[in-house]
């Protein structure tokens, strides 16, 4: 005979899913229901990860396992240095129902597509029930997007964001936007200039606790990472979470919108908020980030072209690219639109080219696994989008690279937004420019060779001649939208002669990059 189950339910909680108050918990007894976490192999090596990436996941993993435990539950944790631990999410999913003999399986949905078949496919094959749970931490339900979505021939981010403003009252006043429009984006575009950004105040730092140390001691010797784990700093508890929401709207926030697009170099954090991690790994509720940046324009601390930018961010942005990542799924991440099939170039992983603006962005990537939305569109981006990198390398970097990247908001971000793989679905446009635009919003080109100005030549900035090859090799597919019209435009009158030496141009720049010798 088979003893009767003890445990009522197994609540499976993945890296991104740490919220205390989240559905899967809400209602769980400590007498009968089991807490189950993982750090498996297969997820750290998924990519070649960056160690702060792992470290940040992991360490947000055990400090909440901590709390977990503190609230009387039992937890079924697995570290990545058990010696016998299983190597995969359903392996471990297999073994911890073998040995609870659950009830039932619940879990939030995981923020990647394939993960909800792999764990359904497992708990069928164990026998066992699975609710899988919508996460709460989000603004729009599946339904909601839906409701809004059904019927229209564009997804339309500015569409959607004015909807999520009335549905959820947000800088709304009788069904109006506060001060009598919905965005300020056209405030929100200036740069520095010569002199350079105003004073900057660093953002709150969160250094490494015995749990955080314990991390960066079990991934230090492993050679699949990429990247130091030297300027670990981030918020990996909620309390910490909303310090740092509260330290960007005190100290940053007034000055984040006019500034949201600028860079300069050794200037990593700037105006930025710095807490997409926290959101994205549920240790913050997106609902105290916007309602803190409200609160402050309420009572006159941040102008509203800032409190609006940011609040687009969050409401509109985040929950955007959701809906549409869940919506396109599966199938999303091999759309290819613009036929770009060349390898990422190695100076992705390096930082190592005599271009000032990609050296410097990569090497601060790689010191800290960070760049804000300008960085990432417009310099890394861009230059992939240019070059025709293969979308999904493009993608598959920006999910290694970067801290804060989990595949529902990375794919949208970069297969739709920065590569415009997907035809139209997330950007309007494919979002290209020259190296005017880079020196425009930096000071990355003051001290480069390539002159931004130049299509052709010695010193012509690849960004430029890539650009304008770009629009001549895909001026057909352009051609249909029209708000590429200037652009072609400006294209046609380049006569013949320089079109064609504009090609043979772009084409031993990308032969250069592909052999790292630019």
């Amino acid at each position: 005979t088979v003893a009767e189950s003890k445990t009522r339910r197994l609540i499976l909680v993945l890296g991104d899913q740490l919220d205390r108050n989240s559905p899967a918990l809400r209602g769980a007894d400590p007498e009968i229901d089991v807490v189950a976490l993982a750090e498996v192999r297969a997820e750290v090596n998924r990519f070649p990860n960056h160690r702060n990436r792992v470290a940040v996941f992991l360490s947000a993993m055990r400090h909440f396992r901590s709390d977990v435990e503190a609230a009387g539950f039992e937890v079924e944790y697995q570290l990545l240095r058990d010696a016998n631990g299983a190597s995969t999410l359903p392996k471990f999913l297999e073994r911890v129902v073998k040995s609870h003999q659950p009830d039932e399986l619940v879990m939030c949905r995981p923020g990647r597509h394939d993960l909800v078949g792999q764990l359904r496919a497992t708990a069928k094959e164990c026998g066992v029930s699975m609710k899988i749970l919508e996460d709460s931490a989000f603004l729009a339900s599946d339904d909601l997007f839906a409701d809004w979505a059904d019927g229209r021939k564009s997804l339309v981010m500015e569409h959607f964001y004015r909807f999520m403003r009335r549905h959820h009252g947000y800088l709304v006043r009788d069904s109006k936007p506060e001060g009598g429009q919905w965005n300020f984006d056209k405030e929100n575009r200036k740069s520095f200039g010569k002199k350079g950004p105003p004073p900057v105040p660093s953002p709150m730092s969160f250094p490494p606790d015995e749990i955080t140390m314990g991390v960066l001691e079990d991934i230090r010797e492993d050679s699949n990472l990429v990247g130091s784990p030297d300027s670990l700093d981030l918020p990996v508890t909620p309390k910490q979470a909303q310090k740092a929401v509260d330290d960007f709207v005190e100290n940053r926030l007034p000055t984040f919108g006019t500034y949201q697009d600028a860079m300069w170099t050794d200037e990593a954090y700037l105006f930025h908020s710095r807490i997409a991690t926290a959101l994205n790994l549920k240790l913050l509720d997106p609902r105290y980030a916007i309602e803190r940046a409200i609160e402050a324009y309420e009572a006159g601390a941040s102008p509203l072209n800032s409190v609006e930018g940011f609040v687009r961010q969050v409401l509109g942005w985040r929950e955007f690219v959701r809906g549409v990542y869940w919506r396109e799924m599966p199938g999303y991440l091999d759309r290819n639109e613009l036929g770009a099939n060349r390898p990422l170039p190695k100076v992705y992983w390096s930082g190592e080219t005599e271009m000032a603006c990609m050296a410097e962005v990569i090497a601060q990537l790689l010191r800290s696994g960070y760049a804000h939305h300008i960085q990432r569109l417009m310099v890394t981006g861009l230059f992939a989008l240019l070059y025709g990198a293969n979308p999904r390398s493009v993608h598959d970097w920006y999910m290694a690279m970067f801290v804060d990247s989990v595949e529902w908001v990375t794919a949208p971000n970069t297969i739709g937004m920065s590569q415009h793989a997907d035809g139209g679905i997330v950007g309007t446009k494919p979002y290209v420019a020259t190296g005017n635009y880079i020196q425009r919003m930096s000071n990355y080109c003051s001290g480069c060779r390539f002159n931004p100005k130049k299509r052709t030549g010695k010193n012509a900035c690849p960004f430029t001649t890539l650009y304008w090859d770009f629009l001549d090799r895909h001026r057909d597919f352009l051609s249909n939208n029209r708000r590429m019209g200037l652009q072609l435009r400006n294209l046609d009158r380049i006569d013949a002669g320089e079109r064609k030496e504009i090609r043979r141009s772009a084409e031993r720049v990308k032969k250069k990059f592909e052999h790292g010798d630019l």
